[in-house]
């Protein structure tokens, strides 16, 4: 897989973005992009994720219905990860909903894409295993997502300041 790097140039990443909504292209033109640099800077930090993902990029109704198949609660929701249980090769797929992204950045003040680059860390994590259901691993999956995104010369998503 390729992508294309900020100046332009091709690139090889392991991150291959689904456009499932062209309004994606107005609110974040260089999603894909983005979804390179995030790979880059994760993997840096994170040798654990060291196959492909794929980064499905749809709406709120696409994400509640596969929120509602696969996790049983029929609302939307920012980020979907689905792991595929794999070490290598192909890790997983991650999901998100851009009308909640918009909303959410909104909401906290934040910039869209320091926002998607959050949530997309976010969902490269949970493909490799960290998760936040007890008070612990939510300290531990949070610290890793402040120092990947800190080195992409994004802030504390989870300061005092900030709604994520």
């Amino acid at each position: 897989m390729t992508g294309t790097d900020i100046s332009g140039s091709i690139t090889p990443t392991m991150i291959e973005c689904v456009i499932e909504d062209e309004v994606w292209r107005e609110a974040l033109a260089d999603v894909d992009v983005l979804a390179g640099e995030c790979y880059r800077a994760a993997t840096a930090l994170e040798p654990d994720i060291s196959g492909e993902i794929a980064l499905m990029l749809c709406d709120d109704e696409a994400i509640q219905a596969l929120n509602l198949r696969f996790r049983g609660k029929d609302n939307a929701t920012n980020v979907l990860s689905f792991p595929s249980g794999e070490e290598t090769g192909f890790l997983g797929d991650i999901a998100l909903a851009r009308e909640t992204c918009v909303r959410e950045a909104a909401l906290g003040m934040l910039s869209l894409r320091d926002h998607v680059a959050h949530l997309i860390i976010h969902g490269m994590l949970h493909l490799i295993g960290y998760d936040h259901e007890t008070d612990d691993e939510a300290v531990l999956m949070e610290a890793r997502e402040t120092e990947i995104l800190r080195t992409m010369g994004i802030a504390d998503p989870y300061g005092a300041s900030q709604n994520d």
